[in-house]
């Protein structure tokens, strides 16, 4: 990963846009991966593709909160500077709505709208993570010899998913495994 070098304006603009994007994270912030990979490899070219996909694939295989992606992705997109731009975007606006609103539904869990929001968030969580996934295997859809393995993980994974109750990191372990023997 090669490390840029950001003017403050850049690294204004890096946590404008997490900033942003933490607000339409339900469910984490890798359900935005998706806009963070157009943002980061496509219009600002901070990050090459292998770059974007490393960033996710370390932060999850690593143990830690899974939010550590984005500290990746600002490093190589920024250096240390770019780093802290990144977090902070990511982290702060989300953190101070969510206290605030956590206070509010609490007082008004019975209300009916309240309840009806809440179930709402799910669907909208799988729509965000089926986007991050589609951006994942994008690269490894345009290679021929790694379609079938890729399409075959990612089943896998959604299906073991939705119907047991094991553990997402299994799946990540699978998709290594299936790297690691050169299946995709």
């Amino acid at each position: 990963m090669t490390l840029a070098t950001l003017t403050w304006e850049q690294l204004a603009e890096l946590f404008t846009h997490f900033a942003l994007l933490s607000m339409v994270a339900v469910g984490g912030a890798i359900t935005t991966a998706s806009d963070m990979q157009r943002y980061l490899v496509g219009e600002k070219q901070w990050l090459s593709t292998s770059d974007f996909n490393a960033s996710i694939a370390i932060a999850q295989a690593a143990p830690g909160p899974n939010v550590l992606f984005v500290a990746l992705m600002g490093l190589g997109a920024g250096g240390m500077p770019g780093l802290l731009a990144a977090m902070a975007g990511i982290m702060l606006p989300s953190s101070l709505v969510a206290m605030q609103a956590s206070r509010w539904l609490q007082r008004n869990a019975s209300v009916r709208g309240v309840r009806a929001f809440n179930q709402g968030l799910a669907p909208l969580a799988i729509g965000l993570l089926l986007a991050t996934t589609w951006v994942l295997l994008s690269p490894l859809m345009a290679q021929p010899s790694q379609r079938l393995g890729a399409a075959a993980v990612a089943l896998a994974a959604v299906s073991g998913v939705t119907q047991t109750k094991a553990s997402p990191v299994w799946f990540v372990a699978l998709g290594g495994v299936a790297g690691a023997f050169g299946w995709l």
